[in-house]
C-alpha cells in the first residue's frame, strides 16, 4: 500500500482519549477518581515541596557544604596576542577601542593580554594586566605596552 495524503490514516490505538475522573460511579473512577483513600495526597491542591523526603532529613541538609565563592575576584576579559593583528599597525589598542570596534561587550574588570600567538603588527597596546611573553612579543614586534591601573 502506499502512502500518499489522500490515503493517510492514523494507526489503530494512536488516538487515546484522555481519563475523565470523578465523573461518577458508572465512570469506575468517581468517588475518590483515583487517588486513592484519605490523606494530604488525595486533598485537592496538595503539592509537596521540592526535596521534601515526608519529614525525614532532607539530602540537600544531610550532604557538607563545600567551598566558597570569593567576592573579591576580578574577571579580566583575556586576549592572547595573535588577535591584535586585526589592528592596523600603529593602533592604539585599548579597552574602549575593543568596545568601540564591537569586538567585546564589556571588559568586565579588566584587559588581561596573553601571549599565545606571533604579533606580526607594530601597535601599542593599553591594558590592565599583561604576560611576560605578551609583554616581550609587542615590544618585539616594534610596539609598546601601557599597563593601566
Amino acid at each position: 500500500m502506499d502512502f500518499e495524503l489522500h490515503n493517510l490514516k492514523r494507526t489503530r490505538g494512536a488516538n487515546k482519549n484522555r481519563k475523565r475522573v470523578g465523573r461518577g460511579p458508572g465512570s469506575g473512577s468517581g468517588v475518590t477518581a483515583g487517588r486513592g483513600e484519605k490523606g494530604q495526597k488525595s486533598r485537592s491542591g496538595y503539592s509537596q515541596k521540592v526535596g521534601f523526603e515526608g519529614g525525614q532529613m532532607p539530602l540537600y541538609r544531610r550532604l557538607p557544604k563545600r567551598g566558597f565563592t570569593n567576592p573579591f575576584r576580578k574577571n579580566f576579559y583575556v586576549m592572547n596576542v595573535r588577535d591584535l593583528n586585526q589592528f592596523e599597525d600603529g593602533t592604539e589598542v585599548s579597552p574602549q577601542t575593543l568596545i568601540e570596534g564591537k569586538l567585546v561587550k564589556s571588559v568586565q574588570d579588566g584587559l588581561r593580554i596573553l601571549g599565545e600567538g606571533e604579533l606580526t603588527k607594530k601597535l601599542t597596546v593599553r591594558a590592565h594586566h599583561f604576560s611576560e611573553s605578551a609583554k616581550q612579543k609587542i615590544e618585539a614586534a616594534g610596539g609598546s605596552v601601557e599597563v593601566i591601573s
